[in-house]
């Protein structure tokens, strides 16, 4: 069996996906890191709902955004090594996620006043997702504006989407809760 730890990073850096070494506080790095943080804040969401709906989406927005995470790991330079790989961000995914986002909107009416996260276990895990994944897209901002994602790149979009799924998706989560619960008010 490999061995987990290869030591490469102990002077402070880290790989990119298909060649290259970055500083570990490398902007590219950052936002890596950030989705993979939101990706395990979604997997405790998900092992904490009992609701087959809202896992099954979890683990597909789980399953998406590691291909994000690759597309930002990946240099300009051997994007097309990322082709023969993985299929970027597209359109479809984006309207993918509007789609859901509506679906499950679909089944609740959403609090009059500011939720504040912690109603159950699962929707508070979900919200750190979101609050996460809106760390991960103003670092993907910051890669746009310095050129280290394509001008066509779907990420930011998408990242934007994700957030608000995952907003939709802790309240379906809640959806039987009620108000008060939701939004501390009396």
């Amino acid at each position: 069996m490999p061995k987990v730890y290869t030591r490469y990073g102990d002077a402070g850096q880290t790989g990119l996906l298909y060649g290259g070494r970055i500083d570990k506080d490398d902007p590219r790095a950052e936002a890596c890191g950030t989705v993979d943080e939101a990706v395990s804040a979604i997997g405790l969401g998900r092992s904490h709902s009992s609701d087959e709906q809202v896992r099954d989406v979890a683990m597909r927005l789980q399953r998406q955004l590691f291909t994000v995470g690759a597309e930002l790991a990946t240099d300009a330079a051997h994007f097309d090594t990322f082709l023969r790989h993985f299929t970027p961000v597209v359109q479809d995914d984006v309207d993918e996620l509007e789609r859901r986002i509506d679906s499950l909107q679909e089944a609740f009416e959403l609090p009059r006043a500011f939720v504040i996260p912690g109603a159950s276990t699962a929707s508070a895990a979900l919200d750190m997702a979101r609050s996460t994944l809106r760390r991960a897209e103003r670092r993907a901002v910051s890669l746009m504006r310095n050129g280290y994602l394509r001008e066509d790149s779907l990420v930011i979009p998408y990242l934007n989407r994700a957030a608000d799924l995952l907003f939709i998706l802790a309240r379906y989560q809640d959806r039987h809760l009620p108000d008060e619960l939701l939004t501390g008010e009396r």
